[in-house]
């Protein structure tokens, strides 16, 4: 092949190639036109999403821990005697109020009775020796140390005779304040010793709730403070005011302990039962507060979708304190803003709603 027939052909395959790469490229770019037009015309059409929205205003949120607690008696002690003894009688009456000071139950005291009867009987003969040793006294008929003598043998005699009462008061079991006995543990004709156990006293009017806060809360719970309870099973809630915090955080818990007291002048209530305590830490009076399900968390940040010109917009939000029903927005809204609170998981930026409902 000849140099002028050689170039020929390399001429034709590169015009050849050329041709083809033109053409392919055509029909591609017809094709992207076709499909961004077609994007854009679903877009242009899609279907707005029917949603309920609300139009942000203040209003007053209240920051409310719920936690859970249980009534304790005011006061509450196991009956024991002080002596050891045979009980001789029992005077209560199983779960019936009993009164400070009565007596509840006795043991055998009978050489206690016959010693003090013997002292007793000494008593007036040894008063009458110090008045007849004072009037020789003063007659200088007698010593001074015979008149200090007759002094120390009353003295010492009305010692010996309340010693002996004391040790009769051992053998009396008394209620050391008002409440309500339990069931008796003992019979009459027992033998009791200090610790044996008659009965439970229990005082419940009034009575203590015992429950602990979380430890971020430990120095907004003060004496004083007013919380509402309710007792399982029960819609209505009571007030109790507390009285008492513990001096430290619980280092295993992480929790501040707490008391409140509960009037509970009805005596329905009894020790033992638990309770959810709902206490109030802080009130806002114009807070923007919107509903929880109105807030979508997405990769760590919380989103609302805000009404704007048909569509829904994201916006995002910091929240602060919030309750059981709605969350205080710090940042990201202002009163007069339409938010959207139903069908959060289906909207997306620039997506069409329609407001069904606007609160």
């Amino acid at each position: 092949m000849n140099k002028p027939t050689k170039w020929g052909l390399v001429g034709v395959i590169v015009i050849g190639l050329a041709g083809w790469g033109i053409w392919s490229q055509i029909p591609k770019e017809n094709e992207e036109l076709q499909l961004a037009d077609q994007v854009k015309k679903a877009g242009s059409g899609r279907k707005a999403l029917n949603v309920t929205a609300e139009v942000i205003k203040p209003r007053s949120l209240t920051d409310e821990i719920v936690v859970t607690g249980r009534l304790i008696p005011d006061e509450e002690v196991n009956l024991s005697f002080e002596t050891s003894g045979k009980i001789i009688s029992i005077n209560f009456t199983e779960g019936s109020h009993v009164t400070k000071g009565e007596l509840l139950a006795k043991v055998n005291d009978g050489p206690l009775q016959a010693q003090l009867k013997k002292l007793e009987s000494q008593l007036q003969l040894a008063q009458d020796r110090v008045y007849r040793q004072n009037a020789l006294l003063e007659k200088d008929a007698v010593s001074k140390e015979a008149y200090e003598e007759a002094r120390t043998s009353l003295a010492t005699l009305q010692a010996d005779i309340d010693l002996v009462k004391a040790n009769i008061a051992q053998t009396e079991l008394r209620a050391p304040f008002d409440g309500i006995i339990g069931l008796r543990q003992v019979s009459e004709g027992a033998f009791a010793s200090t610790g044996t156990v008659v009965a439970t006293l229990t005082r419940i009017t009034p009575l203590k709730i015992e429950f602990a806060v979380p430890e971020r809360y430990s120095s907004s719970v003060k004496s004083g403070m007013g919380l509402t309870f309710n007792i399982e099973g029960q819609l209505e809630r009571l007030d109790a005011k507390i009285y008492a915090t513990e001096s430290k955080v619980d280092q295993l818990t992480h929790t501040f302990p707490v008391r409140a007291l509960y009037s509970n002048t009805d005596g329905k209530l009894f020790p033992g039962r638990f309770t959810n305590i709902h206490l109030k830490t802080m009130e806002i009076s114009e807070a923007i507060a919107i509903p929880t399900e109105a807030i979508v968390p997405e990769m760590g940040i919380d989103k609302v979708f805000v009404y704007k010109g048909g569509k829904a917009q994201p916006v995002a939000i910091t929240k602060g304190i919030r309750n059981e029903a709605r969350v205080q927005v710090l940042d990201g809204l202002q009163y007069g803003d339409t938010i959207i609170t139903s069908g959060t998981m289906q909207l997306r930026m620039g997506l069409p709603v329609t407001l069904d409902e606007v609160k």
